[in-house]
């Protein structure tokens, strides 16, 4: 049985207009980041996009930075449902081995889809965005006492694995030449199967 996980992040209230401004900003930085890319965003240029003020937009991202990270929590949110409740073998219904298998390829492509958003969202002193519990720790202690009960050391191989999903994808961003998305997403998906099938064979 699924054990169930901490949502990301803490329940957020807020009133009904201030959502939907959020919405609205978040939404219109997409836009802006799909059309002309995350260099071009500004917080003058996202209040004109969304049709709100200035004062709207600082008051719910403080600095350009923060609609970056805005932006990954957001999307954060969404690859945490669906972990917990999206159809397997990434959601709940799949044998723990293909569900592992599953979570490290979209966990993989998530990083690598986000990396310019989360260089953008950088500040100095400042950590990247998180939740206050650790997702990718946590699900994959679950899964690999779920896969083998009598695993010696799954927290600290849960740690081992977290690293190994997180350190590779920044190491090939950083390789010369770049290599094409789709390529790396694949090369790194293949080796994260390897990986937890010999683990766990």
């Amino acid at each position: 049985m699924d054990r169930p996980l901490v949502p990301f992040g803490k329940p957020r209230t807020e009133r009904a207009d201030a959502a939907r401004n959020r919405e609205r900003l978040l939404d219109a930085a997409r836009r802006m980041i799909a059309e002309h890319g995350v260099e071009q965003v500004t917080m003058d240029g996202l209040a004109e996009r969304a049709e709100l003020g200035k004062g709207t937009v600082f008051r719910r991202f403080g600095t350009r930075a923060g609609i970056f990270k805005a932006l990954i929590e957001a999307d954060e949110h969404r690859f945490q449902a669906q972990v917990l409740s999206g159809p397997p073998p990434l959601g709940p219904g799949a044998d723990p081995v293909p569900r592992l298998v599953a979570f490290g390829r979209a966990r993989i492509a998530f990083l690598l889809e986000h990396r310019a958003l989360a260089r953008a969202a950088m500040e100095p002193g400042q950590p990247l965005p998180g939740g206050d519990v650790d997702l990718t720790a946590l699900h994959l202690r679950v899964l690999l006492a779920q896969a083998d009960p009598d695993l010696p050391n799954p927290d600290g191989l849960a740690i081992m694995l977290k690293a190994a999903l997180e350190g590779p994808p920044l190491m090939f961003l950083a390789s010369e030449p770049p290599r094409p998305l789709e390529e790396v997403k694949l090369v790194l998906g293949e080796g994260w199967r390897t990986l937890i099938e010999r683990l766990l064979s």
